[in-house]
Formats: structure tokens, C-alpha cells, sequence
């Protein structure tokens, strides 16, 4: 009688045991997630979209190796790498989000994961590049932000400062798609102004820094001023090309904020950080959940700033109106 009862009593322990172990919540790891960049290659304007990619998923909660795990990828502008390290983040990453900085570091994301959402880390054509159907309605696992610059502002900054200007000459890579996006933009831009000031227009193609010596040799002996639009090659050779103007003192007017500091003169310029920072925005908030790529429209109204380079300016002989100069320091840069 003790022995059953004794046994009646440790199964009653043992049923309560397992009654409360199970009634006990279970305590999980939650899962970090994981980011995934790929970048074109090493450039100063890239690199700026790289940083303002990681404040933007800050601003959104997300610290890197703290409550996120970023995967960073450079190709080094290396077709073959871009492909190889879009499916290392997509499917031995496993990330939740991928970013790619340039078009086509976005294009090989793009031929890698149609489930993986994608965001656009500046892609001057994002429909053009046929990633998205349209800005407004992506349609599919893409959004992000575009960087059309703005031409027209660009222009009239030219004319202000070169309002004598008659030749003005545009140099770009034919196999770029963001920079003949911008090109594009420049000839319905520069139409105005051709009417109104008698400028014309020459043309000049790179394939790739190997031409830009060359190439710039012979739009010297050409044109007063030269326009550059948003181009990964002559970004990369941009001394090359500086080297060549200011043997002639012509002023090189680019697209982009970085590229003033190697030695262009002017422009409105939209600043690449900001532009990374708003796509770093899109991918926190893409994986908190609260937007879809599907339909989120792209965002291509980036701000757009005022930035001159002294220094380069007195070295060819152009001068900078005062007005000019207190405007890039209270919205932009002067470079001194």
C-alpha cells in the first residue's frame, strides 16, 4: 500500500513537472537579418552611396553587427564578379533585402532573384534598364532610388558662368545606360539654349578608360566647355580627362558632387550620400514589413545642391560670381 502510494505520489510530481514545463514560454533567438550590397567598383561617388546606404538603415533602426548583419560585395567592375557575387548574397547570404549601387550591379541582382526584394542604390534609368515596368508602379521585387540629374539647372549654371559660351562638348561611355540616360536628358535640356545663345553641340564616345586620353584630346581642340554625365568610366579617369582640359582652360561641367572634386569646375549636383541614404531608408522599411516593392513607387526627386571648385576655377582662369559663391555656401560646397 506505501509502495502505491509512494508511486502515485511521484507520478502526480511528475505530471505537474511536465505540466508547468509546458505552460513555460519558450524563449527563441530572434533572427537578425541580413542586407546585402553589391557595389559596381571603388570611386569616391559610390563609395558616398555605400555610406549613406548604412545611415539610412540606421535612421530606420538597424545597426550594423548590432540587430543587422550586412554582406558587402565590390566587383571591382568586373562583369563576371558581379554575377558570381549577386548569387553569393542571394543564395549563400541569404539576405533579406539586397541593395545594388549602379545600374549594373542592380541589372545582375536583377538576373539572379525574382523573390529576393531589390532596391535601386542610384540607377539613373531604372525602367529604361529594364528593372522596373514603371516609376510609378515597379511591379515586381524592385524599387530603390533613381538619380536622373538635373540637366537644365546644369545648363543654366554654364550659361552663367560662360555666357559668352558658343561650343560645348559632351563625353560619354556608349555602353553605360545611366550615362546615356543622362545624355538623353541633356539633348531635350541643351535645346533652349542652342535656340536662344547659338551653342552648339559636339558629341565624343568612350568604351573605356584606355580612350578617354585620346578622346579628350580631340574635343580640346574643339569646344570651350564640356558636360559630363553620370559615367562610371570617366569617373574613374576623371584626372585623365582634367589633364587634358586644362591645358586649353576648359572648364568640365559633370553631373555629380564627387567628380567636381577631381577637378570640375561647377554643377547642381545632386549628392550621392543622400541619394544612399534614402535607398538605405527603403531597405529598413522594407524589412520592418511596412512597404512592398511591387507598390513603391521609385523615388527620383533627390535634392540637388550648388558646388564649385575654386581652386580648379582660378587654375584655368574662370571666374565665380560672388552670388554664385554664397549660394554653394549656404545650400552645397566650395571647394578651395
Amino acid at each position: 500500500m506505501k509502495r502505491m502510494i509512494a508511486m502515485i505520489s511521484a507520478l502526480i510530481v511528475f505530471l505537474g513537472a511536465a505540466f508547468f514545463m509546458t505552460q513555460k514560454p519558450t524563449v527563441s533567438k530572434a533572427k537578425i537579418p541580413t542586407v546585402g550590397i553589391l557595389q559596381l567598383m571603388s570611386h569616391p561617388a559610390l563609395d558616398q552611396i555605400h555610406k549613406g546606404i548604412i545611415a539610412g538603415l540606421k535612421d530606420e533602426g538597424y545597426i550594423q553587427g548590432k540587430n543587422l548583419k550586412v554582406v558587402f560585395r565590390n566587383a571591382e567592375n568586373d562583369q563576371s564578379n558581379l554575377k558570381t557575387m549577386s548569387q553569393t548574397l542571394v543564395e549563400r547570404a541569404n539576405s533579406d533585402v539586397v541593395v545594388g549601387i549602379a545600374t549594373p550591379s542592380a541589372q545582375a541582382l536583377a538576373n539572379t532573384t525574382t523573390k529576393t526584394p531589390i532596391v535601386l542604390g542610384a540607377v539613373t534609368d531604372p525602367v529604361g534598364s529594364k528593372l522596373v515596368k514603371s516609376e510609378t508602379h515597379p511591379g515586381g521585387n524592385i524599387t530603390g532610388v533613381s538619380d536622373p540629374a538635373p540637366v537644365a539647372k546644369q545648363l543654366a549654371l554654364i550659361h552663367q558662368l560662360m555666357p559668352e559660351l558658343k561650343s560645348i562638348g559632351v563625353i560619354s561611355t556608349l555602353s553605360d545606360d545611366s550615362a546615356q540616360a543622362d545624355v538623353r536628358r541633356f539633348d531635350q535640356a541643351v535645346k533652349p539654349f542652342v535656340k536662344k545663345y547659338g551653342w552648339s553641340v559636339k558629341k565624343y564616345n568612350v568604351s573605356s578608360t584606355n580612350d578617354v586620353n585620346q578622346v579628350a584630346q580631340t574635343m580640346a581642340n574643339n569646344v570651350q566647355a564640356v558636360w559630363v554625365p553620370t559615367d562610371n568610366t570617366l569617373a574613374s579617369a576623371m584626372q585623365t580627362l582634367v589633364n587634358v582640359t586644362n591645358t586649353k582652360n576648359i572648364p568640365i561641367f559633370p553631373t555629380v558632387d564627387t567628380m567636381i572634386k577631381d577637378g570640375g569646375v561647377a554643377t547642381m549636383s545632386l549628392s550621392q550620400f543622400d541619394l544612399g541614404e534614402r535607398a538605405g531608408k527603403m531597405a529598413g522599411k522594407l524589412l520592418k514589413g511596412e512597404i512592398k516593392t511591387a507598390t513603391t513607387p521609385i523615388d527620383s526627386h533627390p535634392r540637388s545642391d550648388l558646388v564649385i571648385n575654386v581652386k580648379q576655377a582660378e587654375k584655368i582662369g574662370l571666374k565665380i560670381p560672388d552670388k554664385l559663391l554664397k549660394q554653394a555656401e549656404k545650400q552645397g560646397e566650395v571647394i578651395k
